[in-house]
């Protein structure tokens, strides 16, 4: 008998009660015990706790509304810069980003990238795949019989544009080569000048008058959508002929910057097609070695580097808001719990009585301290959810409440419950059986 006694498995020791101490049992156990804890939080002293909370729901809609809307008008920023193309040099009288030790007015006495340059370029430049030409005229006003639009922007190009830009047509055809080179009176026009000035009329062969002249429609681009910064943005746009303009202005005059655009072949990197134009440029111009160039080489990582410090820099201040707003609900779910602890403590006496653990009560009143924050995040975001419909509906504009985003508000949440219920939850799991028991 006593060796058969011997041969049975050891008896479990209890968490409490007649429970296992299985471990995913106790955790399902203390989620569920602290969710009606943290329930009963709210029922029975609503205004405490939502005054609390409201400090975690203010701190998180700070932060991640902050977050949500730098990250969109980043998104937004980006896709107008990539429209610039990422192996693509534009030639221009002045810098994107200015140098803090160079006198603006070096840049104003550069002379103008012109034609002849571009078409010397396109002769010369052995690794770029195009060339092109383009001056924009803006304030320009478009007229269809009785109808007008202010406020257009002309592009002005020449051949090869099409091979820099998508050009993406809804109806119509592109510009034909001879159109481009000759100056014919043609045109490619945008989805909003389309849809202003001829509703469901088809707008191909139609005539269109700017500045007197008259141009033939060949085509509609298909419509991008709005931008906060119009880089290449063809909504509001008529593409012609730039040997045409120059029968309507001065492509010479102070009032435009004309460009020229170059992309180069596959393989080649900018830092290759930069030292290739800028010594064709240096050439063309007879700049002497000792001379500083009388041009600017710009391309897209140009902006995206500044982007980045300025979007690190809002966000930074949305941590700094909300910080503060957080720290604040920090103290409030603290105050929760230590009240909780003092009205629960004749339970805590009973479970230790009944062998309930240590770690038991500290994970249990964790537990209740991270959902109650939780629901304070929650709040927050389900508020951010509906000022972002609101601005997709109202503006227009594309604000994305990302999954991401979501992720952060709830783990700040949750980390602000850990760290404002770990010294209320320690001091509860230490209480003697007896001391607790004798406080009831």
């Amino acid at each position: 008998m006593h060796k058969q006694m011997q041969r049975l498995p050891p008896r479990q020791p209890l968490l409490f009660g007649s429970i296992p101490q299985n471990p995913m049992r106790i955790l399902l156990k203390i989620i569920h015990e602290s969710s009606l804890f943290a329930l009963h939080a709210l029922k029975t002293n609503r205004l405490r706790t939502i005054l609390s909370l409201l400090g975690i729901t203010i701190g998180i809609f700070s932060i991640i509304s902050v977050f949500t809307v730098v990250d969109s008008l980043e998104a937004n920023i980006r896709k107008s810069i990539r429209s610039l193309g990422d192996n693509v040099i534009y030639i221009q009288k002045w810098p994107w980003i200015f140098e803090d030790d160079y006198p603006w007015w070096k840049y104003a006495n550069n002379p103008r990238p012109s034609y002849q340059e571009m078409d010397h370029l396109r002769e010369k430049c052995v690794i770029a795949e195009a060339v092109t030409f383009r001056i924009t005229i803006r304030n320009m006003m478009v007229k269809y019989l009785n109808s007008s639009l202010e406020n257009i922007s002309v592009y002005g190009i020449s051949e090869d544009f099409e091979k820099i830009k998508t050009l993406e047509l809804s109806r119509g055809r592109y510009l034909s080569a001879l159109e481009l080179r000759e100056g014919k009176g043609t045109a490619i026009v945008g989805a909003d000048i389309a849809g202003a000035l001829f509703g469901k009329e088809d707008p191909i062969d139609r005539i269109i008058t700017i500045r007197g002249s008259k141009f033939r429609i060949a085509g509609v681009l298909k419509r991008e959508g709005k931008s906060i910064i119009e880089l290449g943005n063809l909504d509001n746009t008529v593409i012609l002929p730039v040997n045409y303009i120059r029968h309507i202005v001065d492509i010479r005059g102070r009032r435009f910057e004309p460009e020229i655009i170059v992309k180069g072949m596959p393989g080649i990197s900018n830092e290759q097609l930069k030292d290739e134009l800028m010594g064709l440029m240096r050439s063309l111009r007879r700049i002497r070695p000792s001379e500083e160039n009388t041009f600017s080489l710009n391309e897209a990582k140009m902006l995206a580097s500044a982007l980045n410090s300025l979007f690190k820099t809002i966000k930074l201040t949305g941590w700094i808001i909300g910080g503060f707003a957080i720290l604040v609900g920090g103290f409030g779910v603290a105050n929760i719990m230590f009240v909780s602890a003092r009205e629960r403590t004749p339970v805590i006496g009973i479970q230790k009585a009944l062998g309930a653990k240590n770690y038991f009560i500290l994970l249990e009143f964790l537990s209740e301290s991270v959902i109650l924050s939780m629901i304070g995040g929650a709040v927050g975001l389900l508020l951010i959810f509906g000022g972002v419909l609101a601005v997709n509906v109202t503006l227009g504009f594309p604000v994305v409440l990302s999954f991401s985003n979501i992720l952060l508000g709830l783990e700040v949440s949750a980390a602000v419950g850990l760290s404002a219920g770990l010294i209320p939850a320690y001091s509860a799991s230490r209480m003697a059986p007896a001391e607790a028991m004798r406080m009831s």
